[in-house]
């Protein structure tokens, strides 16, 4: 019996090339409705990218999806870091003054938070069904 982790009929894998998606049309979205100038706008894309990328080697070359899957959410990990600067702005009182930068920042904070949290439990529910 094949059991698999899964998150709304999905699969951590499918999950994460969706997350990976979300994170480059959230990141040109921003940057086109902004007009932005800066890469820095471009920084979720610059994330998802890779997130996007190495699930979808996880899901085409099983024998090394366990290392791609660790790297998905080191991505992830490093994803939730960068979003807690939005915690910086708060305690600064400048939060929302460049709403762009700001709903960027909380977004990162939040799906990264969550996307860890999925991953952690993909991690527990694999040990614990382990062959």
């Amino acid at each position: 019996m094949n059991k698999e982790f899964t998150f709304l009929g999905n699969s951590m894998e499918n999950i994460s090339m969706i997350y990976g998606i979300f994170l480059i049309i959230w990141a040109l979205g921003v940057s086109i409705l902004s007009d932005s100038q800066s890469i820095t706008s471009l920084i979720p894309a610059i994330l998802g990218l890779p997130i996007l990328i190495f699930s979808f080697f996880a899901k085409k070359l099983p024998e090394r999806k366990k290392l791609f899957m660790h790297i998905v959410v080191l991505i992830g990990f490093i994803l939730f870091l960068g979003g807690l600067d939005f915690i910086r702005g708060l305690i600064q009182g400048n939060i929302f003054v460049n709403l762009w930068a700001s709903s960027s920042k909380l977004m990162m904070m939040i799906s990264g938070l969550l996307f860890i949290i999925l991953c952690a439990k993909s991690f527990v529910f694999n040990r614990k069904n382990k062959d």
